[in-house]
């Protein structure tokens, strides 16, 4: 897959109103300060394309990004930060949840991973959750560049343990743009 565009359609905060135009979503996923917004620009080669912050939590809504006018990149707001009240971790949980579940549009859901973490118990509750709505997921490791050799055989042995129904597992540095190939290659046989 080349991408030849890459721009912002829209946010939501809510179900209703989503895009009813029957193009295919690649759906991002991931732990709050995983690097998704990072990724993405990477991904698309266009800085600035999704906010980036050092501040955990930022992406609070449902970012549609249009690709080659024929499908959506969506990222979703990040899991598993706790320095938001309850009741705003409540709501992203629903708003996660209910989009993952109801969406018929959604063609392939990519989990990052924080490389340097493999196996949090929210990462796995997210692959079985992503399992049981029977979406066909990848796995992204982010931040690989940050790992010595040791470290990224162990992470990846990791991974690989508890990742068995992944359709992909690729290694990724949103800095060097290492994985870039090797992800948009899987990206492209789901986006037909």
């Amino acid at each position: 897959m080349t991408i030849t565009t890459a721009d912002f359609f829209c946010s939501y905060s809510s179900l209703n109103g989503l895009p009813s135009d029957g193009r295919p979503e690649i759906v991002f996923v991931g732990r709050s300060n995983v690097g998704k917004s990072s990724l993405l620009n990477s991904l698309c080669a266009r800085r600035g394309l999704a906010k980036t912050s050092s501040t955990p939590g930022k992406t609070r809504l449902i970012n549609y990004f249009l690709i080659n006018d024929n499908l959506y990149f969506v990222d979703l707001p990040g899991y598993g930060y706790a320095k938001v009240g309850q009741g705003e971790r409540e709501s992203w949980g629903k708003l996660l949840t209910g989009y993952i579940q109801k969406r018929d549009q959604i063609a392939l859901v990519v989990a990052l991973i924080d490389s340097r973490h493999p196996g949090m118990a929210s990462d796995r509750e997210m692959m079985e959750f992503l399992d049981y709505c029977g979406r066909p997921f990848g796995i992204v490791l982010t931040k690989w560049d940050k790992l010595k050799q040791a470290e990224k055989s162990k992470a990846r042995r990791t991974i690989e343990s508890c990742a068995s129904k992944a359709k992909f597992i690729v290694n990724y540095s949103s800095l060097s743009g290492s994985g870039r190939d090797g992800l948009l290659a899987s990206i492209d046989t789901f986006s037909q």
